[in-house]
């Protein structure tokens, strides 16, 4: 019998992380199995305790890099997944930041003639700096003007809850809106299946063409640092 492959992610069923992992999962990658731990120390308990050597383990855990506590709990979890063959850590720094930097993130979820595109220029702009100086390895990001006039509490805030601020203020009042409760239908549903939908609720994906949920899933997957974690997490195999 084949062995088993699971997914353990520390978001709590039902919120946003969670329901987003479960849509990529069962679309692209429908036999591995995921399962939340709820919580960071959960999901640190459940891979100290693992003893089962066969099935096959992926571990998402949020790599907030300027958390003091995140920091302590990943050097902790390295330690626990360097004694086991059949586990393997996926660096993420967390999911809201999976969809922030999305290269179509702007491009679905505003209309060419839309307002929020002048509205929102400011988030826009910082969203944009943050990606390309992440990606560069520039870990440096509160030293940059974009962000720093973008948000003005920065300093209180680390890269998580950074990414979590700014993908709310991008998808709020539309069908993509991701707050830590709830991620919205367009994300996770098929163009255009959004109930709330009114007749001037349009977005870039009614003028770039409309996308099953699974085309949804596989342009995130392939327009994001899931394509290279997945790759090198050795899953990429079975897409």
């Amino acid at each position: 019998m084949p062995s088993k492959i699971y997914l353990w992610i520390e978001d709590r069923e039902g919120k946003a992380g969670c329901i987003f992992w479960n849509s990529l999962l069962r679309y692209l990658f429908p036999n591995v199995i995921v399962e939340s731990k709820k919580n960071s120390s959960g999901l640190l308990k459940a891979v100290k305790n693992l003893d089962d050597s066969e099935s096959r383990y992926v571990i998402v855990f949020d790599n907030s890099f300027d958390n003091t506590q995140a920091v302590k709990e990943q050097k902790l979890l390295n330690q626990y997944v360097d004694k086991r063959k059949n586990v393997v850590l996926m660096d993420i720094i967390c999911f809201e930041y999976i969809l922030l930097e999305f290269k179509d993130l702007i491009h679905w979820i505003y209309a060419p003639d839309d307002e929020f595109l002048k509205r929102r220029e400011r988030a826009i702009s910082a969203r944009e700096r943050l990606v390309k100086s992440i990606g560069n390895g520039n870990m440096n990001y509160k030293d940059m003007r974009e962000i720093v006039e973008y948000d003005e509490h920065i300093d209180e805030h680390n890269i998580e809850q950074l990414s979590a601020k700014l993908l709310f203020d991008l998808t709020r009042n539309t069908g993509f809106e991701v707050s830590k409760g709830k991620i919205g239908d367009c994300w996770v549903k098929s163009c255009c299946e959004w109930k709330k939908r009114i007749d001037n609720d349009v977005c870039g994906l009614e003028y770039s063409g409309r996308l099953t949920v699974y085309d949804k899933m596989k342009n995130i997957y392939e327009g994001t640092c899931l394509k290279k974690q997945f790759h090198e997490a050795g899953l990429e195999e079975i897409l």
